[in-house]
């Protein structure tokens, strides 16, 4: 047998490649693939980060905008049934996320991708949107908004971050900050408002013109069982409780 021959049998002789080295193959260039949008992922948010301006003004800003309109500052704690009411609504993990909310921040990546609003917005990325960002929600305004609220997160306490919120929100029928709200809808400061009167006010954040409940009251109805039944699903309330709330009257005052 010729040495020819010989390396041909050696050859046909071998083990054939076992199926399984492709996906292994896969998993590392996948794996490597990973670690690289990590470091970009890395490098554009520490670029973004050291190009986002200061928030160390929000609380001026907030107090001039309560200025402009000729609104008064929260001076009162609120009554709680009114923050757990809102942050069941708007922003459950409030107390415990850096700003933005993991699960969100992919809600808000498949929203860009798929060119509709999936939501995911933290509390403390609303506040960053309204006082930094004129209130615009496109694509840069999203990402401008995380890096701004991971700052607002890092640099205030998350009572003054929610007092900032109260202060500079608008909830409809003219009312800009929470006292003027409170005054105006129901006759109250706000730390006395009723769980009817807390749920039907924290409604109103999503959509504070649609949800008016002196212009829209069947609107507002609808939006406060909203309200209910995430106090619900977050065990604020029993489900007794909740149909209670919502039998009760708003008390409103203005016209």
């Amino acid at each position: 047998m010729s040495a020819g021959t010989l390396q041909r049998v050696q050859v046909r002789g071998e083990p054939a490649p076992t199926r399984r080295s492709w996906p292994r193959r896969l998993a590392r260039r996948l794996g490597a693939l990973a670690a690289v949008l990590v470091v970009l992922g890395v490098a554009v948010v520490g670029v973004g980060w050291a190009r986002t301006p200061s928030v160390d003004d929000a609380a001026a800003r907030v107090a001039a905008h309560l200025a402009e309109n000729g609104a008064p500052a929260l001076q009162v704690e609120p009554a709680p049934a009114f923050v757990q009411a809102l942050l069941a609504t708007e922003d459950a993990g409030f107390a415990s996320h850096p700003g933005v909310s993991p699960t969100g921040a992919v809600r808000a990546f498949w929203g860009l991708l798929s060119g509709t609003d999936q939501g995911g917005s933290t509390l403390v990325q609303q506040l960053a949107k309204n006082v930094y960002l004129d209130g615009e929600n496109g694509p840069v305004q999203k990402a401008e908004a995380v890096l701004l609220a991971l700052e607002l997160d890092a640099t205030y306490s998350k009572d003054e971050l929610l007092r900032m919120y109260l202060d500079n929100g608008y909830y409809g029928h003219g009312f800009v900050g929470l006292p003027e709200a409170t005054e105006g809808y129901f006759g109250v400061p706000p730390d006395q408002l009723s769980w009817a009167q807390a749920t039907l006010l924290a409604g109103l954040f999503q959509a504070p013109t649609a949800y008016d409940p002196l212009v829209h009251p069947d609107r507002a109805a609808q939006r406060q069982a909203h309200v209910l039944d995430r106090l619900v699903d977050e065990g604020a309330l029993s489900r007794d409780q909740a149909d209670e709330v919502a039998a009760d009257d708003w008390g409103l005052v203005s016209s």
